[in-house]
């Protein structure tokens, strides 16, 4: 006997028993994709060269079928286009949202007549004033610091502005920059920030607290960069404030003290909010571009200078209130520093200087619609991405 070598015989049924699990595995590969070959299965147990598995506890596998194994990455950036119905209504909705603004903005530039219209902005955002306030509760706790750091941006800009204008063009280009600046948040910025999922509240107290500190300051503030006084300011800022925005606020708490479930409305009717202002947008843009239009003998150098102080501004507004908020308040924020009450600064500006200077805040007219329809248009698409639709294989 040689050492090292087992003293057994080879066993007949043992190699019997080896062939039969070889046959039983080519049977198996024949009817298994060729995929489930290159995805190892989970938790597989390692084979054996026991006896074959009885045909009841056998797995059974179906032609075509592939086991469980991970998918690539590759296939799940697919998943869209087997995506239901509902998600691609969802991203058609969002899409033509888009497009409404453009058009809006760019058929508002076309036609100026509409112009004669401009009396229904008043109403139209009266309108969806009336249904943010319907599911928005103002309190003293709405105010935060960071809204007297706004205030204090606010009238900081309105200075940046009125320098950079000395430096960029003279005096009439300082003035619009001023303008531009000193302007308070918008009336429609509540309105914008429930569109973009923000916090109302949050924009609400900045806008209050902007336009009465505003309208109180600019007696003080106008003569610093006019050269003579403007005691009638405040009362005109009041009065241009007041109708448009307590109104609707009053109203609003009546209906909702005697119909509770009114504040269920908003959501119900977004779409009929969407449509408003929408036509608002249209109806501002065609009230700037036939102003603009009255005023084509300016020359083309000056409306440069012009469009270029009312664009830095804007853009400064938007950002230093994008810093203010920080992580939690950064979008309310810069909206409510960066999108302005236009209509009675304008005013203003034909009242207090010239057309020429009005330019200014009316260039910033388009420059903010044109930024808002940009973050609702990314609000439409962050909200397809992360519609639990689009998770579904």
């Amino acid at each position: 006997m040689m050492p090292g070598r087992s003293s057994q015989r080879p066993d007949p049924q043992g190699r019997l028993r080896v062939a039969q699990v070889a046959a039983q595995r080519a049977q198996t590969a024949v009817i298994t994709p060729a995929s489930s070959l290159l995805l190892p299965r989970r938790n597989a147990p390692a084979p054996t060269a026991g006896p074959p598995a009885p045909p009841q506890d056998r797995p059974r596998l179906r032609r075509g079928s592939v086991p469980s194994a991970p998918a690539p990455a590759a296939f799940s950036r697919l998943r869209l286009i087997n995506a239901p119905d509902s998600l691609r209504l969802l991203l058609v909705k969002n899409f033509a949202r888009t497009a409404a603004i453009l058009a809006a903005i760019i058929l508002g530039a076309l036609v100026p007549q509409a112009h004669a219209l401009s009396e229904a902005i008043r109403w139209l955002i009266m309108t969806m004033l009336f249904l943010v306030f319907l599911q928005t509760r103002f309190s003293r706790g709405s105010l935060r610091p960071s809204h007297l750091y706004l205030l204090t941006a606010n009238i900081a800009l309105a200075f940046a502005a009125w320098g950079a204008g000395w430096l960029i063009g003279g005096r009439d280009i300082a003035l619009a920059g001023f303008f531009c600046g000193i302007t308070p948040t918008a009336i429609a910025a509540p309105v914008i920030i429930s569109f973009l999922g923000g916090q109302v509240e949050y924009v609400l107290a900045a806008f209050l607290l902007t336009n009465i500190s505003i309208a109180a300051l600019l007696p003080f503030l106008l003569p610093l960069v006019l050269g003579h006084a403007t005691p009638a300011a405040f009362t005109q800022v009041l009065a241009s404030v007041g109708l448009i925005v307590f109104a609707p606020l009053g109203a609003a708490w009546l209906v909702r003290l005697f119909h509770p479930d009114a504040q269920t409305w908003p959501a119900r009717l977004r779409n009929t909010s969407f449509t408003l202002w929408i036509i608002a947008m249209f109806l501002i843009t065609a009230n700037a571009s036939d102003f603009i239009r009255e005023h084509l003998d300016t020359p083309r150098r000056v409306l440069t200078q012009l469009a270029a102080i009312s664009l830095l501004t804007c853009l400064a507004s938007f950002s230093v209130g994008r810093a203010i908020g920080g992580r939690k308040f950064s979008r309310e924020a810069s909206q409510s520093l960066g999108q302005k009450n236009t209509t009675f600064t304008i005013y203003l500006a034909l009242v207090y200087t010239s057309p020429l200077v009005a330019l200014g805040p009316t260039c910033y007219v388009l420059w903010h619609n044109l930024w808002n329809s940009w973050q609702l248009h990314q609000a439409a698409r962050q909200q397809a991405r992360t519609s639990p639709e689009t998770h579904h294989g």
